[in-house]
């Protein structure tokens, strides 16, 4: 039965992005504010098929850390989950992604069009430069800047592997970093395509003030981030009868 609900919400879900992305076209000539409420109205109606289909549903835990107006959010990235279930939990988030995304025909278009931030990864310093220049911009235009810190989706086991460019991009913006976790990985596995009943929690926690230097930074972000995964991680398997 998992395997068909699975199924048949893939099914659902791309179809329902195609949905969105043709019939949503004409946000492409609207203000870009608007484009982001239909963006975020995408993301709450694929939450709800995740829901009614596979049964997995979301808990969002200290909301009230979230800041009004600018800030850095940063967090673990476990599953493709959080790419989108994240928004519309911001006014106006820009969103930290790999470049290649951008070559997709409506949905790379639509990513300037939100003026998210892609990344050219291997470009190395030339790609933090222009990282670093965007999220100013966005922080100054009174947005969100959201960052997975270790860049690529791992696994809710895999040991932390955090790079630069949060801690690079915290030391320009001048505002706080409002922290993440979540246990997304174990009902929405990277690289396959399970989707296991049960509860994603995303947890934000207290904000780093501006104004450390690069390694305090560094360190207090993976050991606000770390802990608490692991304590969800935790939570969810004993939800779910599985214990490791």
């Amino acid at each position: 039965m998992i395997h068909f609900r699975s199924a048949l919400f893939n099914l659902v879900f791309y179809l329902n992005l195609v949905l969105f992305l043709v019939l949503g076209s004409v946000f492409f000539f609207t203000p870009r504010k608007w484009s982001i409420r239909a963006l975020q109205a995408w993301a709450r109606s694929s939450l709800f098929w995740l829901r009614v289909i596979a049964g997995v549903k979301m808990e969002v835990r200290g909301i009230a850390n979230i800041p009004r107006g600018s800030c850095l959010v940063a967090g673990k990235h476990q599953s493709f989950w959080e790419t989108f279930a994240i928004l519309p939990l911001l006014d106006d988030p820009a969103v930290v992604l790999k470049k290649e995304l951008t070559f997709i025909p409506f949905f790379g278009w639509f990513i300037y069009k939100f003026r998210m931030i892609p990344v050219e990864r291997s470009a190395g310093t030339q790609a933090l430069r222009a990282l670093i220049e965007k999220s100013v911009q966005a922080v100054a235009d009174g947005r969100q800047v959201v960052i997975m810190p270790e860049g690529t989706r791992r696994a809710p086991d895999d040991p932390p592997n955090y790079k630069p460019g949060a801690a690079a991009v915290y030391g320009k913006l001048s505002v706080p970093c409002v922290p993440f976790s979540l246990n997304s990985g174990l009902f929405w596995p990277r690289r396959q395509f399970l989707r296991r009943p049960g509860t994603i929690v995303i947890s934000f926690l207290p904000p780093i003030p501006p104004g450390l230097g690069r390694k305090e930074f560094q360190s207090r972000l993976e050991n606000a981030i770390e802990p608490e995964t692991a304590c969800l991680v935790l939570e969810g398997r004993e939800r779910m009868g599985v214990y490791k």
